[in-house]
């Protein structure tokens, strides 16, 4: 007998019909003879409009009351999954974030799991019962609920398959695995049997809706093993694991992108230390992340000035001219420029450790199209460049030819 973990997601669970088809689902597992736990997110839609319920109260909201609707979504679908297992002849028993408790910071509607008390939930499941927990909640160390950000049901369901020291977490989606690319845009992308957790969330963490980042960041850590598999297929999908668990790894497993991209650059920025702590320093405490960054060298034979590039996302793109337009006076800035129409295309592999010139086959390939590279950032097996939005999905079709990666 085995502990599985399943996570469902809105599309799996849009309306009552489809809940019944995952419950169905969740009692061949129990069918198969093993113990399971289910994380659900609310139905596909409905976070969207209790957001838009907050945002129509006003503008500047109070986070905390926030988290108070847009949890809610997830309690009703727990309790309807329970009922509809019920009906099948499955014991099962919901459970609310705050029930167990999934003890959370209290960074509000961006909260962070701080850890899960098991104990009640585990003795649930050693009784026969299938424990449906609601995703994406917990409870924060002021006593409120709290939720976890867009995509937090995933974290929630690897952090639940860890506390519960479960054999993997199977994440139930709309797309059947791991593709090397968007099939949406490659038609030859080809579905990967294995990826690792580092490729993984260098994926997640430059565009791949597949998974959310921090579900693959808490999976690496707790060595939990994670299966992509659709909720509309019976179809094998892509185990998410360790390095040493892939025989042969591909040089290059897979080109992500993400239009969530915006750019600032400041120009006539004051060449001296410290001034980069000025810029970034605002940003952070107005909770904004920044992701690529180019401090050019300074074309002044004095070294008086520079300029700068950094992004953010397309969300934070406002928040983040008028936080660092209110420090102006403090930069000593000429020029502030903005644009949003621009996207990251990345490349990812741990094959890269290994071999020279992944990067210049990148660059030679988009120059060949003709497509110009406005910013270049790496790590130790992704190489991510910034291009114009216009030029997105040429640029993955080129990239994904020159690695060879092309499916028949």
């Amino acid at each position: 007998m085995a502990l599985i973990v399943q996570k469902f997601g809105g599309t799996s669970v849009a309306d009552v019909e489809h809940i019944q088809a995952v419950a169905a689902r969740v009692k061949a597992e129990v069918d198969n003879g093993n113990q399971v736990a289910v994380t659900v997110s609310a139905m596909a839609g409905v976070t969207n409009q209790l957001v838009n319920y907050v945002e129509q109260t006003g503008k500047l909201y109070d986070t905390a009351e926030y988290d108070v609707v847009v949890s809610s979504g997830e309690q009703v679908t727990s309790g309807l999954l329970a009922l509809a297992l019920q009906n099948m002849g499955v014991p099962a028993r919901s459970w609310l974030g705050w029930q167990l408790p999934v003890k959370t910071n209290s960074a509000h509607a961006k909260a962070r799991i701080e850890g899960i008390e098991a104990d009640k939930i585990l003795a649930s499941i050693n009784k026969g019962e299938v424990a449906v927990v609601a995703g994406f909640q917990g409870l924060g160390v002021d006593g409120r609920i709290t939720t976890l950000g867009r995509g937090g049901t995933d974290t929630s369901g690897v952090a639940l398959a860890a506390a519960l020291g479960a054999e993997r977490c199977d994440i139930y989606t709309d797309v059947d695995g791991v593709y090397t690319t968007d099939p949406r845009i490659v038609a030859k992308a080809r579905k990967l049997d294995k990826i690792t957790y580092e490729e993984m969330l260098e994926m997640a963490s430059v565009g791949a809706k597949v998974l959310q980042t921090r579900s693959v960041e808490v999976a690496m850590k707790h060595g939990v093993r994670i299966q992509v598999r659709s909720s509309f297929s019976q179809d094998e999908g892509t185990l998410v694991v360790n390095e040493d668990e892939i025989v042969e790894q591909e040089l290059i497993s897979g080109i992500a992108y993400s239009r969530d991209e915006a750019k600032i650059t400041l120009i006539g920025v004051a060449d001296k230390p410290g001034i980069a702590a000025r810029i970034f320093g605002p940003l952070a405490d107005a909770n904004i992340n920044v992701d690529m960054i180019v401090q050019n060298v300074s074309a002044d034979p004095a070294h008086v000035a520079t300029d700068l590039t950094f992004t953010v996302t397309k969300a934070d793109l406002e928040r983040a001219v008028e936080t660092v337009k209110a420090h102006a006076k403090d930069l000593g800035y000429k020029q502030l420029l903005s644009d949003p129409d621009v996207v990251k295309i990345s490349v990812i592999g741990v094959g890269m450790r290994s071999h020279a010139g992944i990067a210049q086959r990148m660059f030679q390939s988009l120059a060949d199209k003709g497509i110009n590279i406005q910013v270049i950032s790496t790590s130790e097996i992704k190489v991510s460049v910034l291009i114009a939005e216009e030029y997105a999905e040429l640029a993955l079709r080129s990239l994904h030819t020159t690695y060879g990666l092309d499916g028949e």
